[in-house]
């Protein structure tokens, strides 16, 4: 029987983003210190306003406490527009030197009307694969 991931949610401005992990075991390579990992995120708006993802920046940190920060504009190459009520699902991944480790960010968003710009939280979600020892971050 398979457990489904555990989800990571953080809400901000009544967006909700929400993160689950999976270890990538056929494109990961252990003895040649490679682990990769697929994240899903559903970004939700949950508030009253239409909003837009412009941009992001993550912090990503292996097993050893190195963090790289990744910025880039919007995420697998849109900027989404969100009504209240919708939301927008995509799927990426990232690669590590170590069997574990996390990743946190935040989605750089704008009110449509307003021109607001404020920072949406992405929750801190762990990386762990079948190769670390010890517990979950």
């Amino acid at each position: 029987m398979t457990t489904r991931p555990v989800a990571y949610t953080a809400t901000t401005r009544g967006v909700r983003v929400s993160v689950r992990s999976f270890y990538l075991e056929d494109q990961s390579a252990p003895e040649r210190r490679q682990y990769v990992w697929a994240y899903r995120v559903e970004i939700a708006n949950e508030g009253s306003v239409t909003v837009q993802l412009r941009a992001r920046s993550w912090f990503i940190t292996d097993g050893q406490g190195r963090t790289q920060r990744v910025h880039g504009q919007g995420v697998v190459g849109e900027q989404p527009v969100l009504e209240p009520g919708e939301n927008f699902e995509y799927t990426s991944g990232t690669p590590l030197p170590t069997p574990s480790g996390f990743m946190r960010g935040v989605y750089h968003m704008v009110e449509v009307v307003s021109g607001e710009s404020f920072d949406a939280a992405i929750p801190a979600f762990s990386l762990d694969s079948p190769h670390q020892s010890g517990g979950v971050h």
